[in-house]
């Protein structure tokens, strides 16, 4: 008999994805694109003494508006989905990605944690508008990847934010079935924009292929 057969061994266990997203892909700061704090990585996570990752570099001013985007990561049961990896990336105030003649103290790239409760949090600034497809131009957005244990392939959406110029004709945005439009975008009240990500179920987040 070989190595393959079904007499010998049987089937092969099957593994999740994770939970390891918290040793090495978020650090200190990831999630504070304008500022120096730790925001981002889980030190509750870590014993003290192997809470290491490197402490965030000094940055300049970062022009534009300063704003808060937060929320949680839920399961088709709207239960919280802990330990999830929430990564952004976004232009500049001006709709300039982090390229020659944009603003050098914005990298635009952020990466969160989520909590045992699902939450996740940023400190950023709102975007600029940037070209689309056809000469078009987009609404403010920021890009969003979701990875999380049970997840073979990272999820992509984006955040929106309501009142802002260019929303009604967002040549991405378009293509979105009208009815489900409402889960790319962000709710604002006093502590900055809510945006709740479902991974599946009803009311489930709109991904998209990349």
């Amino acid at each position: 008999m070989d190595n393959q057969s079904k007499e010998l061994f049987g089937q092969t266990p099957w593994q999740t994805v994770g939970p390891f997203f918290h040793y090495g892909l978020p650090w200190k700061g990831g999630a504070d694109l304008t500022g120096s704090s730790e925001l981002g990585a889980r030190a509750d996570l870590f014993a003290p003494q192997h809470y290491l990752l490197r402490s965030p570099s000094p940055r300049g001013l970062v022009e534009g508006v300063a704003i808060e985007i937060f929320g949680r990561v839920l399961d088709g049961d709207k239960k919280p989905v802990p330990d999830a990896l929430v990564e952004i990336w976004q232009a500049d105030a001006q709709g300039r990605y982090y390229t020659p003649g944009a603003d050098r103290n914005f990298i635009g790239l952020g990466r969160a944690a989520t909590t045992d409760d699902g939450d996740y949090r940023f400190r950023t600034i709102l975007p600029g508008r940037v070209p689309g497809p056809g000469n078009s131009l987009q609404a403010p957005h920021v890009a969003v990847g979701v990875m999380a244990r049970g997840l073979l392939k990272r999820l992509v959406t984006r955040i929106y934010f309501p009142h802002t110029d260019g929303l009604d004709s967002d040549p991405i945005l378009d293509l979105v079935p009208p009815g489900r439009r409402d889960t790319l975008i962000a709710l604002k009240d006093s502590d900055g924009y809510r945006f709740d990500i479902l991974l599946q179920g009803d009311g489930e987040t709109v991904f998209f292929d990349c």
